[in-house]
């Protein structure tokens, strides 16, 4: 019986339509069959009921549904008794919550649609949890009851006094614009009447609001409304912080600035609650971390509090050694090894772009002269402002450089910044309309469609996709259309901590295998650092004159941009993943008397000993390869073929300089990033 308890059945009510279908859930229930109402829906229902008590888990319905709305999950015994809430039948079921502690930042990591929005909705009061009980909600003291002996019964306790103020930054700032109501629309005005600190000037300065001080919320940019946001937060006085994606829109001179924000909120007695996509700012802002697993949409689990780093680590991995559990099949890592060993990257076509400027209003955008080559892959790191988006659509063609300059014509593949969808009909019909040829090529359906999981949701209408469902699709557009150059603009963008991932080893692999040129512009260093072969610096004066430096390797382009930005980095020794250093730091420190931004830890064969590490790659090679070159290991059966199998890149037409800094970049490839 035990057993029949754990199990929860979810129908998902934008996708089942009694009145378009047969009813074919019910027809095959065997347990209807024998006369017992498992599952009832008639043509005229709105949605289909199906009894937990008396599904026995067959698994048919699943399949029979013509809308993929049904889901039945059997969950561990032990989760049954641990459910905090559940919105209605056959819905979504949180079990447990994160426990905050007073004095500390607790940060929350998992992917959409599991969970982190509703514990926020809970912890700030604006949710009373009805312990799975939708039916019959339990009251106060019952509540209270079950939460006993915990850290949550002193924090319920305070919210059913109303002792905790809590206040919120929310997740969709874009909204902010229609919600705010009255005469008052500029942003000055608007956090002064918030403002019950003293800080407001200091927050202002450090948010770099002086500049839109006077403006119309409605005329802000993203970046703009989020740090509109996060100072409105912080300049009142509460019990409760709590950040919903506080990153979103920003570039990482900013997402670290609103992180030291947030951390000056700390006092002994006050909470701090974060919910974070981008891991490194995660890692920078935490105390501590719950990570919430399970499946989107249909349940989801809250981990015990533990270390950042752990917490984190927990989260790649995919399994928790406390719990004995593993909640992904494979871990999330930052090598590219097993693409590598496939096969050998040729790097035989090279291409370049002049020196360029452009001006637009009042901005003066430089570009010094670069070369790239196939198989590469080329980062733009910069602040917001500074030309990455206009030198993509000079590379493009929709922007003329100034002058008599030309761009030499290239077949071109763009993802914008800014995803609009205007498609009248669904994604899938969309795919046969825009990318038919490769829409039906088993290599880009294993290499891009599949890994992105577009299927949950192929057969809805474009203009009804979340943000991170119309991410996906323009990543898997930019992609099927046959280009020599993709530009790639914030591919990160409304994805979640694991779709980012997902999502560079998806363009990666892409890349390799096409033997194409990617220009990626990202702000989440953890995926910029994994996709970087070389990158573009930008620097300067955002919106009045920047420069665009010609490509360099990862590792001196990273230290030109961290130096900008005071900021040092450190790798994670089993995941491989950049953690910021905390400011001023022993290891902070240590590493700007270096000039060493972007460090590595011993052991791996990268940066600390390069010039050693390639001579001794050289002479290794020199003995292996015969007097014209070929591979005689490789040849002879001994080791793997093709180079060894160890995915390296010839670098045909490069100086030797360049072909050193490539090679540095492979080592990477295999086994470091």
């Amino acid at each position: 019986m035990s057993d029949k308890l754990t199990r929860i059945a979810i129908v998902n009510s934008d996708k089942c339509k009694p009145k378009k279908c047969r009813q074919e859930c019910k027809k095959s229930c065997p347990v209807v069959r024998s006369g017992k109402l498992c599952i009832e829906v008639t043509p005229e229902s709105k949605i289909a009921f199906i009894s937990e008590r008396l599904c026995i888990g067959c698994g048919i319905c699943p399949k029979k549904c013509p809308f993929g709305a049904i889901h039945i999950i059997n969950l561990p015994t032990n989760l049954e008794t641990q459910v905090t809430h559940r919105y209605s039948a056959n819905s979504f079921k949180l079990h447990r919550l994160p426990m905050p502690r007073p004095g500390q930042v607790l940060g929350l990591v998992g992917t959409n649609g599991i969970g982190k929005s509703t514990a926020l909705k809970i912890l700030s009061g604006k949710l009373k949890p009805n312990l799975g009980r939708y039916d019959n909600p339990p009251d106060w003291e019952e509540i209270l009851k079950y939460f006993r002996g915990s850290e949550l019964q002193n924090y319920f306790t305070k919210v059913l006094e109303d002792d905790l103020k809590a206040v919120v930054k929310p997740q969709y700032v874009d909204q902010i614009p229609r919600a705010v109501k009255g005469p008052i629309k500029e942003v000055e005005p608007l956090i002064k009447a918030r403002s019950q600190m003293d800080n407001m000037e200091h927050i202002m300065k450090e948010l770099e609001l002086n500049q839109v001080k006077d403006r119309d919320i409605g005329l802000l940019s993203g970046g703009e409304l989020q740090r509109f946001a996060i100072a409105l937060v912080c300049v009142q006085q509460a019990d409760v912080y709590m950040f919903d994606e506080p990153s979103s829109y920003l570039d990482v001179k900013q997402r670290l600035s609103a992180a030291r924000i947030i951390r000056e909120l700390l006092r002994p007695d006050d909470y701090v609650i974060v919910v974070e996509h981008d891991l490194s700012v995660l890692d920078y802002l935490s105390d501590f971390i719950c990570v919430l697993y399970g499946r989107p949409a249909v349940y989801g689990v809250v981990t015990l509090p533990s270390s950042v780093r752990e917490g984190i680590n927990i989260f790649l991995d995919g399994h928790i050694p406390t719990e004995n559990l593993r909640f992904r099949e494979e871990s999330l890592t930052f090598r590219i090894a097993e693409a590598g060993d496939d096969f050998m990257v040729d790097r035989g076509r090279a291409f370049s772009y002049p020196k360029m400027e452009k001006t637009l209003g009042s901005f003066h955008l430089s570009v010094e002269p670069g070369r790239f080559t196939d198989s590469e892959i080329i980062v733009m790191m910069g602040e917001n402002g500074t030309g990455k988006t206009t030198f993509c659509k000079m590379l493009a063609g929709a922007e003329k450089p100034d002058g008599r300059t030309t761009v030499p014509p290239m077949n071109i593949s763009m993802k914008p910044q800014k995803i609009t969808p205007k498609f009248q009909g669904t994604v899938r019909q969309l795919f046969f309309k825009r990318i038919k040829a490769a829409f039906l090529s088993p290599q880009f359906q294993t290499d891009v469609y599949k890994p992105l999981k577009l299927d949950d949701f192929i057969d809805q209408e474009v203009q009804n996709l979340s943000g991170g469902e119309l991410q996906r699709v323009a990543i898997v557009l930019a992609l099927g259309i046959p280009a020599d150059i993709y530009l790639i603009d914030e591919p990160s963008a409304y994805l979640d901590s694991e779709q980012r991932i997902v999502a560079a080893r998806v363009i990666k692999r892409f890349i390799m295998h096409t033997k194409k040129t990617a220009f990626i512009v990202e702000h989440d260093f953890i995926m910029a650092t994994y996709l970087a072969d070389r990158v573009i610096v930008f620097d300067g004066q955002p919106s009045i004159d920047a420069k665009a430096n010609t490509p360099e390797s990862l590792l001196t382009g990273c230290n030109k941009f961290l130096k900008n930005l005071d900021v040092t980095f450190r790798r994670d020794p089993n995941s491989y993943r950049p953690r910021i250093n905390k400011y001023q730091s022993q290891l902070d420190q240590e590493q700007k008397l270096n000039g060493n931004y972007k460090r590595v830890e011993k052991g791996i064969p990268r940066d600390h000993d390069r010039d050693g590490h390639h001579r001794r790659r050289r002479r290794h090679r020199k003995r292996r390869l015969g007097n014209n070159g070929v591979d005689v290991l490789a040849f002879s059966g001994v080791g793997k073929a093709a180079g060894g199998g160890k995915g390296r890149r010839s670098s045909a037409g490069l100086p030797d300089e360049e072909s050193s800094a490539d090679e540095d970049e492979d080592e990477d490839d295999n086994g470091v990033r």
